[in-house]
């Protein structure tokens, strides 16, 4: 049986996020108007550099962008705001603990969204809550 199995691709974990995404309470998601979901296997040394990282399995998601109260109406057109989602960090992670991948994907989305945005802990436990019916 488990001869076949394979490991979820970029494009299968994409298409997670976007459904976990899209089962997010209105409001979360009204707060995320223009974000973009990206996967890729790996977080870049820049952005392990960023966050202090020490190994590429060390970071399952990053949000790059300008937060709501950092933005201003005098910016330049600013890049897009996104979510990172660091599958092979993920598929580890997932390996060594009970939770469903789905699971995981959810709680990764929030928090890269929740803590960028200055939603609490509690918060975000809350929307992962809501998201989990």
């Amino acid at each position: 049986m488990w001869i076949a199995a394979k490991a979820p691709s970029l494009d299968e974990i994409e298409v997670m996020a976007h459904d976990v995404f899209a089962a997010l309470p209105d409001t979360f998601r009204k707060l995320c108007e223009g974000v973009i979901i990206r996967v890729d296997d790996f977080p870049s040394d820049e952005a392990l550099d960023a966050v202090g990282a020490q190994g590429e399995f060390d970071l399952l998601g990053l949000f790059q962008g300008i937060s709501l109260p950092q933005q201003s109406s005098q910016d330049i057109a600013p890049m897009p705001n996104m979510i990172w989602l660091y599958r092979r960090p993920i598929l580890d992670y997932w390996a060594e603990h009970d939770d469903s991948l789905g699971d995981i994907v959810r709680h990764v989305l929030i928090h890269e969204i929740g803590h960028h945005f200055g939603l609490s802990d509690e918060d975000m436990e809350a929307i992962e809550a809501q998201a989990g019916d």
